[in-house]
């Protein structure tokens, strides 16, 4: 990792368990708010609060709120992607965003995409 953090084995198979586990929430179809998308100081603020005031460990509310997708939003130069956000650790397949600190796919997406 970038910033010399080490990621163990268990970690990382605890992130493998995380990412099946989000996929089958997301592909049996958990509603998520991909809409409005956060754009604003304001909007991230509304999240983020929203993210801050529920268990860390419930990761159906972690997904709902932040607005994750199978798949990026938009088309062509404007896809967002998770692989293409500034919390994505591409070694390690994780949205470091700290609300929500998860294991994602590098073709997932949420509403608080940031360049």
């Amino acid at each position: 990792m970038s910033n010399g953090e080490v990621v163990t084995a268990a970690q990382l198979e605890e992130d493998r368990r995380l990412r099946t586990l989000i996929t089958d929430k997301l592909s049996a179809g958990l509603e998520t708010e991909t809409e409005p998308r956060c754009y604003s100081h304001e909007e991230i603020l509304e999240v983020v609060s929203r993210l801050q005031a529920v268990d860390g460990r419930d990761l159906e509310s972690k997904l709902k709120i932040a607005g994750f997708t199978l798949t990026p939003y938009g088309e062509g130069d404007d896809e967002q992607a998770c692989e293409t956000c500034m919390y994505y650790k591409v070694h390690r397949k994780f949205c470091e965003l700290p609300e929500l600190m998860l294991p994602v796919e590098p073709q997932w997406s949420c509403r608080l995409w940031r360049i």
